[in-house]
Parts: C-alpha cells; sequence; structure tokens
C-alpha cells in the first residue's frame, strides 16, 4: 500500500493530537499538593506555591475542555465508537466514586451500629446535639430530587428537538442547586457540633461535606452544559457531555437520598 493508500484509511477511533495539557496538569496538582502541605505546617512560601497549582489545574480545566469540545463538536472526532469509549469511561468514574462513599458509610455504620463506652454506648454519642432529620435535611431532599426531575426534562427536550424546553429545564437544575448548597452552609453554620468532635462529628461533616463538594462540582457542570446549550452545541444525536453531567446528577441525588435515610433519620434523634 503507497503512502496515499495510508493517508486515506478512516476509522472510527480517535486518535489525540500531542498535548501539553496532561503535563502542565499534573505539574498544577503537584504544586497544589506540595504547597498545600507545606502551607499546612507552615513553611514559607506554602501558600504561593498552593495558589499557584490551584490556578494551574483551573487554567488548564478551561483550556483542555476547549480543546475537547472543539474536537468532539466541530471537528466530528467523538464518533459512535469513540462515544461508546466516553460512556464507559464515565460509568466506570461514577463507579469509583460509589466506592468513596461506601468507605464513608462503612465508618458511620461500623460506629453506628455498636458505639464504643467512651462514646457512652450510645448513638448519638452523649453531648452530641444532630439535626432534626425532617427539618432543613428534609427540604433539601425535596430540593435534590426536584433538580433530577428537572435534569431528565432538559434531556428529554433535548432528544426531542426542544431547545427552548432544554434551556429552561436546565436553568431550573441550576438554580436548585445552589439553594441546595445554600442551606446546606447555613445548616453547617448552625451545627452544635464539629468535625473534631468524636467520631460522629468525623463521619458526619466527612460524609455530608463530600457529597457536598460533589453537588458543586456537578453544579459546574451543568452550568457549562449550559453555556453549550445555548451556543448550539448540542443536537438529538450528539449531546454526550450532557449525558455525562445528567449521570453525575443522578448519583448525586442517590447518594444523598442514602445520606438522608442513614445519617440524618436512622442515626439522628
Amino acid at each position: 500500500m503507497n503512502n496515499k493508500g495510508i493517508l486515506d484509511t478512516r476509522h472510527p477511533f480517535h486518535l489525540v493530537d500531542p498535548s501539553p495539557w496532561p503535563l502542565v496538569a499534573s505539574s498544577g496538582a503537584l504544586a497544589a499538593t506540595t504547597g498545600g502541605v507545606m502551607w499546612f505546617h507552615s513553611y514559607s512560601g506554602g501558600g504561593f506555591l498552593c495558589a499557584t497549582g490551584m490556578l494551574t489545574i483551573l487554567y488548564v480545566m478551561a483550556t483542555w475542555w476547549r480543546d475537547i469540545i472543539r474536537e468532539g463538536t466541530f471537528e466530528g472526532q467523538h464518533t459512535e465508537m469513540v462515544q461508546i469509549g466516553l460512556r464507559s469511561g464515565m460509568i466506570l468514574f461514577i463507579v469509583s466514586e460509589v466506592m468513596f462513599f461506601f468507605a464513608f458509610f462503612w465508618a458511620f455504620f461500623h460506629s453506628s451500629v455498636s458505639p464504643t463506652p467512651e462514646l457512652g454506648s450510645v448513638w448519638p454519642p452523649i453531648g452530641i446535639e444532630p439535626f432534626n432529620a425532617w427539618e432543613i435535611p428534609f427540604l433539601n431532599t425535596v430540593i435534590l430530587l426536584s433538580s433530577g426531575a428537572t435534569v431528565t426534562w432538559s434531556h428529554h427536550a433535548i432528544v426531542a428537538g426542544d431547545r427552548k424546553g432544554a434551556i429552561s429545564g436546565l436553568v431550573y437544575t441550576i438554580i436548585l442547586a445552589i439553594t441546595f448548597t445554600g442551606f446546606q452552609v447555613f445548616e453547617y453554620q448552625h451545627a452544635t457540633f464539629t468535625m473534631s468532635d468524636c467520631v460522629y462529628g468525623s463521619t458526619f461533616f466527612m460524609a455530608t461535606g463530600f457529597h457536598g463538594f460533589h453537588v458543586f462540582i456537578g453544579t459546574c457542570f451543568l452550568a457549562v452544559c449550559l453555556i453549550r446549550l445555548i451556543n448550539h452545541h448540542f443536537s438529538r444525536e450528539h449531546h454526550f457531555g450532557f449525558e455525562a453531567a445528567a449521570w453525575y446528577w443522578h448519583f448525586v441525588d442517590v447518594v444523598w437520598l442514602f445520606l438522608f435515610v442513614a445519617v440524618y433519620w436512622w442515626g439522628g434523634p
């Protein structure tokens, strides 16, 4: 086969061009981690190094994902075969996140099912005033489940070609997500215990705080999808970026249900 024949060969896979972003992102992550450790131990320059690393990561997030959007949306590199790989990767990512929360729930139940004498042999431990599950936690449950419904509405609107409905559903989802985060912050501000108040405070703030971080990331994910939707990046057949955000958001919904039932209701007063 001559060179012309080789160049004319077509395949459904995306062979990415050489990119500096993996190396730059890794350097930024190393700087942020090293600087954070130095900062926590009061070493000179630690805060500056950590901030530099974080800014580098944010810069790479914008530029690297810009390149991916260009490749998938404008160059047509994300074929059906490539999208299968993207979907598999997103599923594996969500499974890895499930393992995170499995560990947190394991720690919670390990301490709550058989509380030690140091805790007063009761759960919640003596001296801890937990939140009433039927106040802010229940309100947040309604808000988050409603956001799951609105993101599904937006997805169905995209598939149906209803661009206005898709934008409306996504806007409502983002508003509900921000509202959820606001109530969560309000709840933390009025907590009568801290993360250092025995194992209850540690497991409570670790599990709910890590979930709150995922809500923040999911909100950013949906906001980027809204910008792309307004800029006509999604079509009926080609909208995996939105699908990934919706999958992630439903994962956040399900985790919150487990948190509400286990930590707030079962593990509460």
